[in-house]
């Protein structure tokens, strides 16, 4: 399946209002506008990625271009940001100005589903097939999609290091369930005042931050300059108090329901979804593709690991591709 190119592939970017919100889009391959109104030159499949939080599209960007490649550049594949989670162009608010009622919320767990599927409403054609590649709490996201809108026509669902129950009860949600829910309000000052640094002042403090790391992609580092951002860091961080208080079961209903079209792929060293939570779902769907990491992959592994789950991607749905 993988292509041993290595020259530039197309990638088209975007800054869009969705259900009101500032939306940073990036589009890998040729194929700009897969809506009903397009020519008949429609591919029959388009790979979506919807992130974790931060839900920036940017850390993203080496990813899909791996993924494009490794699928032999055959099909597009598209990173969603969440809303309100990018630092949008000059001249573009963060909120679209507009008397028409958008969707109530848009910025909390609630909204960003519904957030997603009001994308693919408008920009993607029914006819075309969906894999949906989640990560984090897009895992979440991704499964409240499928369980809302049954219609879409999703090949499968690929979720990376999977945070679909008990956030709060997990090694990670302990320790930040107190910060994101009653002292988040405190960190906005700080943030404030950092956003008037100079960009590259900003730029080593990414770096210094990331510096633990033997090999840190570069477009992360570019990408995280956004979180100097009031209105971002107040989007993410109110997504994320969210994300403790509503993330709580697993959704077995609706995994038993699509369980053929799952795949999940969880951490060995996860302290967002422990490997007990591995253990306890591969227990209940013993029939379901449920793997754990043999890596040692992070689970931020768009930091430092893109290229190497895009390859695991690639071979794992080599079957279903095909078929196609």
């Amino acid at each position: 399946m993988r292509s041993g190119s290595e020259e530039p592939v197309p990638l088209h970017e975007e800054f869009i209002y969705c259900c009101g919100a500032a939306t940073h889009v990036l589009k890998c391959g040729p194929w700009k506008d897969l809506s009903k109104d397009e020519s008949k030159n429609l591919p029959r499949l388009l790979f979506m990625i919807i992130p974790g939080n931060p839900g920036l599209a940017g850390y993203y960007r080496t990813f899909i271009q791996a993924l494009y490649c490794g699928l032999n550049q055959q099909y597009p594949v598209w990173v969603v940001s969440h809303a309100g989670h990018c630092k949008p162009p000059s001249g573009m608010e963060m909120i679209e100005d507009t008397d028409i009622k958008e969707l109530e919320d848009v910025f909390g767990l609630n909204g960003q589903v519904e957030h997603k599927l009001n994308f693919l409403k408008k920009n993607v054609s029914k006819d075309i097939k969906l894999v949906l590649i989640a990560h984090s709490i897009g895992c979440y996201i991704t499964l409240e999609m499928m369980k809302r809108a049954s219609e879409l026509q999703v090949l499968r669902s690929v979720l990376l290091f999977p945070t679909i129950e008990r956030m709060a009860q997990s090694p990670q949600g302990k320790l930040m369930t107190p910060l994101l829910c009653k002292l988040r309000y405190a960190l906005y000052m700080p943030v404030y005042l950092l956003s008037f640094l100079p960009e590259g002042v900003k730029t080593s403090l990414v770096r210094f931050a990331l510096r633990g790391m033997k090999t840190c992609d570069e477009s992360s580092i570019t990408t995280s300059i956004n979180l100097f951002s009031v209105d971002c860091i107040a989007n993410i961080l109110y997504m994320a108090s969210q994300e403790m208080m509503k993330v709580v079961e697993r959704d077995s209903t609706t995994i038993k329901q699509n369980l053929k079209k799952l795949i999940f792929y969880y951490g060995t060293g996860d302290s967002w979804c422990p490997q007990h939570y591995y253990d306890e779902i591969k227990m209940d769907f013993p029939d379901g593709d449920i793997r754990l990491c043999e890596k040692g992959l992070r689970h931020a592994f768009v930091l430092d690991a893109s290229k190497e789950m895009a390859a695991m991607i690639t071979d794992w749905l080599q079957d279903d591709l095909t078929k196609l």
